[in-house]
């Protein structure tokens, strides 16, 4: 039986058995979704997305046996995004990448049908009203994630950064300093984008996120994304060792949910 901490992406404790242990999982806002851009609404209403990410401070870069991530000290407002439908702004917390095995698409959400080779999620929550990240993840309006899409041509130029540190963090559970990385040079020119109502993509699954999925993709290199692939799910010390890879959830139903556009 799969108990809370032992969720994952493979065939015994995949996405499609979560629902046991967290009901949710068949709730009504869950995410990801296939964003249909012929059906999403444009809001002339919807401000510009604004990040103020100049005071960034990342702290460590980690494998949690699920995706890797890079952490923020969100002790402050430094950090935080605003603008969209969001009440207020919100702090920068962590970001995380999904992505496939090789050759294949990773993304979770999808545009009219189509994936992505990955989907890089930077997390923030709404520290004007809630005192802690945790509270704040079970909250309606508790967290903003941005998601951006990665497609593969030429190198990413300061992807290097993050793919340089990946050797340092193969085994689940592995930290490593991560100091002075700004997140900033991970965004696409255009800042266009869908939002809707949604949820974390991993359990708790919590229906706590306003969603914010840019339209342009930031392009990466076959070979930067082969960096990400020669993670391990598992802790060293296990007799296992499964490459991570496919640690992506599939599009959800919409169940009567409207996506809004930034542009037209």
């Amino acid at each position: 039986e799969m108990k809370g901490s032992t969720w994952g992406y493979g065939e015994e404790n995949g996405p499609s058995l979560w629902h046991k242990d967290y009901p949710v999982a068949q709730g009504s806002r869950q995410s990801p979704i296939d964003i249909v851009p012929s059906e999403a609404s444009f809001d002339p209403r919807l401000a510009p997305i604004q990040l103020s990410y100049d005071q960034c401070t990342s702290i460590n870069i980690s494998n949690n046996g699920h995706s890797v991530v890079v952490e923020f000290d969100d002790s402050d407002a430094r950090s935080v995004i605003h603008g969209g439908a969001l009440p207020n702004p919100y702090r920068l917390r962590q970001f995380h990448f999904h992505w496939g095995e090789k050759g294949c698409h990773g993304s979770e959400h999808t545009v009219a049908g189509k994936a992505f080779v990955s989907e890089l999620h930077l997390v923030h929550w709404n520290a004007e009203k809630y005192k802690t990240f945790g509270q704040a993840a079970q909250e309606p309006d508790g967290l903003a994630v941005l998601g951006i899409f990665l497609e593969t041509g030429d190198d990413h130029r300061w992807l290097h950064k993050i793919t340089d540190a990946l050797y340092m963090v193969k085994f689940k559970g592995s930290v490593s300093d991560f100091k002075g990385f700004n997140p900033k040079c991970l965004l696409p020119s255009s800042l266009h984008f869908w939002t809707y109502p949604g949820s974390l993509t991993t359990p708790p699954l919590h229906e706590s996120v306003i969603w914010i999925v840019l339209k342009e993709p930031i392009v990466v290199s076959e070979k930067q994304m082969g960096k990400f692939r020669m993670l391990v799910f598992n802790g060293e010390e296990e007799d296992l060792r499964s490459r991570m890879e496919n640690n992506f959830r599939s599009p959800q139903p919409l169940k009567g949910r409207k996506v809004l556009a930034s542009f037209k």
